[in-house]
């Protein structure tokens, strides 16, 4: 029987140098209860302390709930996790070296939760070789205190694999709708499943506690056991939450399209005005074929699913969220990781499981910067800490891989004159450098394995190529040496063939994709499919 407590109650039983495993994607199946009492305690009495946190996803409002609260020098000793960048106070703890940080891809942080829970040695995988996590780069460092090797090179069967060792956790802090009194915990209410289950697994058989926190509990015997998503065997404590402390996405209480009690209408999907942004989601889109299995990313790469709602095509598309969702529409940036009216709702493991497999046809991803090599940087800016997330898996796995921004940043300004586009204020910072700063896509290991990727911002299109970045497209109305090559670190190769951004993309209405979509019947990837990178 698992036992009622406060969240004061719980703080209490995290002791110094515990380790502690966080689920949680924005704001879903994050215990803000517990995280906010540790917060209290810690301000107050100076414990817990030096505990090893890890996280997958981005746990936190991008403000002050989430992670936030442990974002405090002498509180947190280690962060192991896969975004920092939702977590401000967190950000900036690393930013200070105020301790050990390490950055792995969010896939595989929660597949090392099954590892750790069926005391298996840890996760083998080709995912993040040759990125910043590849221990002949960065080995995953975001701060000068860290400095242990906690990723591995093997050979295995004559290739080369990455090896993330399993190491022992002390407290589970998860989050469900109802509990009953035996600590059978549901998700009914949750718009993502998340890795609640191998967390509360991993920690249970380590020895030791899972503290769960609900909107309310139950009597015992009255759930249906279909709806229970972890058993009380597995629940040790259960803190019941005030209603604002338990939202279900960053921005919204409840939404129960995105977790499955109804459907809405998607002409209630609030349409983008026409800009860079829709410009560029639209090109992304077509890419797109007769149903495609589609990842987006956020920001401009989440703006794909609303062109594809907007053009009455969102039936002949499969779009997936790497936190689970499968089909509907994702959701944008502060409910991001959600999707209206999803057919399917994955745990999230499962879902990597599926990614790094091949399974997706296309993803479409953010574009913060990019070199000669082809390679991406999404993770680190000076010494400012974002994260990779789910970006490693997923630029490793998908058969197409677009990369979706403008192509300068900080007030570039344009306009679309009689569907030419014209550039009225050039943005302060450049995209395309000599060397990003740091590897979070790497180009070669892609163009080594025969990976279709393209570039694609407002003005430009770019194929990565074995040998060179290749500029293949350009808009109407762009000059190609003033608003694109000189706004260049590097020089791109030029393809024989270039040729204009297709006209109906910067008109105010679009509505070709659907016959775009009707020619097109298989999903768009080269002869040669790239190889699978998920685990061994």
């Amino acid at each position: 029987m698992a036992h009622v407590i406060t969240a004061a109650q719980a703080a209490e039983l995290v002791k110094d140098g515990d380790a502690v495993a966080l689920s949680g994607f924005g704001l879903s199946c994050v215990n803000e209860e517990a995280l906010a009492a540790i917060e209290r305690r810690f301000l107050e009495h100076g414990a817990p302390r030096d505990l090893t946190v890890m996280h997958a996803s981005a746990v936190g409002n991008r403000r002050d709930k989430g992670m936030s609260h442990l974002g405090h020098e002498g509180l947190i000793k280690r962060w192991i996790g896969g975004i920092a960048i939702a977590s401000p106070a967190l950000a900036k703890l690393i930013e200070a070296d105020g301790c050990e940080a390490y950055n792995l891809p969010q896939g595989v942080i929660t597949q090392l939760y099954r590892e750790i829970a069926a005391k298996r040695p840890g996760v083998i995988t080709k995912v993040g070789l040759g990125t910043f996590v590849d221990p002949r780069v960065e080995g995953a460092r975001m701060s000068p205190s860290s400095v242990d090797d906690i990723v591995q090179v093997v050979e295995l069967a004559g290739q080369e694999w990455l090896f993330y060792p399993s190491f022992p956790l002390n407290v589970a802090l998860i989050r469900g709708t109802v509990a009953d009194e035996d600590g059978n915990l549901t998700l009914t209410h949750e718009g993502l499943k998340m890795e609640v289950l191998p967390i509360a697994q991993a920690v249970h058989n380590c020895g030791g506690i899972v503290i769960a926190q609900v909107e309310s509990i139950a009597a015992r015997g009255t759930l249906d056991p279909n709806d229970v998503k972890v058993p009380g065997i597995l629940v040790d404590y259960l803190v019941v939450s005030e209603p604002e402390n338990h939202f279900q996405t960053e921005n919204t209480h409840y939404n129960p399209s995105f977790s499955g009690q109804l459907r809405i209408p998607l002409s209630d999907v609030a349409p983008i005005p026409l800009s860079e942004r829709k410009i560029i989601a639209r090109r992304c889109a077509m890419e797109l074929a007769l149903h495609t299995v589609l990842n987006l990313g956020v920001g401009i790469p989440a703006d794909v699913g609303t062109v594809v709602a907007e053009e009455g095509v969102s039936d002949q598309i499969m779009l997936t969220t790497e936190a689970g969702a499968i089909g509907g529409v994702p959701a944008g940036l502060k409910d991001f990781g959600h999707a209206y009216n999803p057919q399917a709702l994955m745990d999230m493991h499962a879902q990597f499981d599926f990614y790094d497999g091949g399974g997706l046809d296309v993803a479409v991803l953010g574009l913060a910067q990019t070199d000669a090599a082809g390679n991406v940087n999404v993770s680190k800016f000076g010494s400012r800490v974002a994260g990779c997330g789910g970006f490693i898996n997923i630029c490793q796995s998908a058969k197409t891989l677009v990369f979706a921004g403008t192509f300068t940043a900080g007030g570039l300004e344009v306009e679309v004159v009689d569907g030419a586009l014209r550039i009225t204020n050039e943005g302060r910072a450049r995209k395309f450098l000599d060397q990003v700063q740091q590897i979070t896509f790497s180009g070669p290991f892609s163009a080594a394995r025969g990976q279709r990727v393209l570039y694609v911002t407002e003005r430009a299109v770019f194929e990565l190529s074995p040998d060179a970045m290749t500029l293949i497209e350009i808009a109407p109305g762009i000059d190609l040496q003033a608003d694109v090559l000189d706004q260049m670190d590097f020089t791109p190769a030029i393809s024989p063939d270039l040729r204009l951004m297709p006209a109906g993309i910067f008109r105010q209405t679009w509505g070709e994709l659907a016959s775009h979509l009707s020619t097109t019947h298989t999903p768009t990837a080269r002869t040669t499919t790239p190889a699978p990178v998920g685990k061994a």
